[in-house]
This record gives C-alpha cells, structure tokens and sequence, in this order.
C-alpha cells in the first residue's frame, strides 16, 4: 500500500443504469484482456500459459466502488476515503489506541529481526510496526479478493484505467517470475496485496526477502513485510537520524498559508518566529540548522506541527497527510507511550474525495498547484 493506494469506501451510481448491458460489457472485457493486455504481457516476458493461468474464464468485478463502464455519461459520484473525514474520527482513540497496544506486544515479539532491518535500512522499527497496523491490522483484516479479477476490472473501466493495465501487467510478472501462484494473489478491492498493501508494481520494485526463506512472502511473513515497508522508505529517501515531526504551538500571527514543504525553514528560523513545542520541551539540538514545514491539517481548528522531510517520505507510500500523520504519532506511541495531541481536533467540514479531485482538476485548468 503504499503510495497510490488509498483505503475507500464509496457509494456509486448503479452500474445497470447505463444502456449497455453487463453481457455486453463482459464481451468487451474478454476482447480487451485478448487484444490489449495479453499483447503487452507478452511484451513483458510473460508466458501464454502463465497469462491463461491467471486471467483464463475471469469475469469483471462488478461490487468494485468507482467503476466507469463503457457507456457511462460520467464518472463516478460521491466517492467517499476516510482521510477526508474528520480527523476527530480519523485519529479516534479506540482506532489508534488498539494499534498501539497491540503495537507494543509485536516490538517486542520481533524485536531481533526488526534491530537487524534498523540496520540495513535506516527506517525506525517503530513506523514500519505502525504502517502494518494501519494497512492490515498486523495482518488481521481479511484480504479476500482475487486479485487478478480486480486489477482486470480496474483496468478496463476504472477512472484510472492506465495505471491498473500496468498493475496487472506487474502481477502477471510476478507470476512468471515465481513469487507466487495466481491462486496465492489475494488482494484488497483496490488490487493492494498482503499484509503491507503493496500494488504489483510496488512488489516487484521494493519487496524484500528478510526471513531467509527465499522469496518475499507479503502474505504470510512477517518479516518479510516489515522488511519490504522499509526498503520502500528506504528507497524514497528516509533520512536515518532524523524523527518525522513534532507537535507545535503557532502564534495567531504566522499565517496558514506557511503550510507545506514549499515553505520550509530551520527549525532555528521557526521557533524565533514563536514556534514551540507542544510537550514545552526545546526542538532537538540536532534539528535546529536543518529545515522543517508547518503542517495544520484542520488550520486553527486543530494541532499544528514541524514536520521534517521523513514526513513526506511516509505520504510517498500514501499521499495523504493524515496517514502520514498517524502512522507517525502512532509509531512515536508504541516506542515511548504518550497520549493524544496535546491540542484536540475541533469540528470540520468532510469533503467526498470525488468533489476534491473535481475542485483540484479545476485549480489545475487555473495554473496552480495542488500538490
């Protein structure tokens, strides 16, 4: 899971509305999967057996949220994620605290193998202990979807059909390649496999093999993902040394629109302009030349923090800046204890993410930038 993949939930127009029929849509699937896809996983050293094995007699999933079938007039409607909900409920107690405890019990359980992935990579045992809480629940939440049948679906009528037709292509591989059956590629809705929810793509690129078993395993070892999540960091650039961020108090005079990482500053630069701490404890001495970016996800109407360049390293495995948020204070939580921010999150507008993607492709058409 990682960077493109986005946990939803939707409620879509019904499917049957458009005038094609499902059978007529299905007859399309089939044609598309033999003349657009099979062409180029042959292209990508995939094998024709491999291809039928995989993808042979799979019909659409037509359960998926967001689908655009051929025909449709638009697309999708009130697509909701819950990184657009409140962050009173996003960061709710009951969510996070059951992380942390049972966060706490699994450093411990792996904690040799996690000082040895410490090593290699850089990444704190901590976040990688956190993003597996966050993705799978330590590998609890079910992944029950064959994940050829959705990469297929999203490929064919999703709202972002180029990106799945390279998933799928990458799953193929991975077949190929051995890494696993196809009856072993178990994926969530969205195509994200295993316990780290990581797209094919992202499998091939940063999965590591950490049990000495022979293969990464994302599925059934643990080690393996924890491993894999910080090669991903790794290779996104985590800066070893240096924390994620730290909860601040910002005078009424600093402006909200110092936000994000185009505006960043010394930590120095920050606390002379009355940035403290929220815990009262000085910025690290160790931070104090380097450059942190206000961040205030609700503006006024919630914490506040300096976030060092890790922070966005973490939104690189999913672009939100709640995720990154929260698996941040979570990770900080299973270390060294704690409690919530020090400053609550007061009431704010959610938004569907369907009307914030329509409201950024309009900024875009404007010129500016929307991250």
């Amino acid at each position: 899971m990682l960077r493109w993949f986005l946990v939803v939930t939707a409620v879509c127009l019904p499917l049957l509305a458009h005038a094609q029929s499902q059978q007529q849509t299905e007859t399309q699937y089939q044609a598309f999967l033999a003349n657009t896809i099979w062409p180029r996983a042959k292209s990508a050293g995939v094998s024709r057996a491999t291809f039928d094995n995989a993808l042979k007699g799979k019909t659409l999933n037509w359960k998926i949220p967001g689908l655009v079938p051929p025909g449709s007039a638009s697309t999708p409607t009130k697509i909701r994620q819950a990184e657009f909900s409140q962050p009173s409920n996003y960061f709710g107690e009951r969510n996070l605290g059951s992380i942390v405890a049972s966060g706490k019990s699994l450093m411990g359980r792996y904690a040799s193998s996690i000082k040895s992935i410490e090593r290699k990579y850089g990444v704190p045992g901590r976040f990688l202990i956190a993003i597996w809480g966050r993705e799978s629940g330590f590998g609890r939440v079910k992944i029950p979807h064959d994940a050829f049948q959705v990469l297929g679906t999203k490929a064919f009528m999703s709202t972002r059909p180029e990106l799945f037709q390279a998933e799928l292509i990458a799953a193929l591989q991975m077949v190929e390649k051995g890494f696993a059956t196809p009856a072993q590629m178990k994926s969530s809705w969205a195509g994200a496999l295993g316990q780290p929810q990581f797209l094919p793509t992202s499998y091939l690129k940063y999965a590591v093999n950490t049990d000495g078993k022979g293969k990464a395993d994302i599925w059934n070892s643990e080690i393996d993902t924890l491993g894999s999540i910080a090669a991903y960091l790794n290779k996104f650039g985590w800066q070893s040394g240096r924390d994620w961020g730290f909860e601040v108090t910002v005078p009424a005079d600093i402006s909200c629109a110092l936000e994000g990482p185009d505006n960043r500053q010394t930590f120095a630069a920050w606390a002379k302009a009355g940035v403290s701490r929220a815990n009262g404890k000085p910025f690290p001495k160790s931070e104090m030349n380097k450059k942190g970016s206000l961040l205030m996800p609700a503006g006024r109407l919630g914490p506040a923090f300096i976030v060092t360049p890790n922070f966005y390293v973490f939104k690189e495995y999913n672009e939100s800046d709640l995720y990154a948020l929260f698996v941040g204070h979570a990770g900080d939580r299973i270390q060294y204890g704690g409690t919530p921010f020090k400053t609550g999150w007061r009431k704010t507008d959610s938004m569907l993410r369907s009307d914030i993607a329509k409201m950024q492709r309009n900024l875009e058409k404007m010129g500016l930038d929307v991250g």
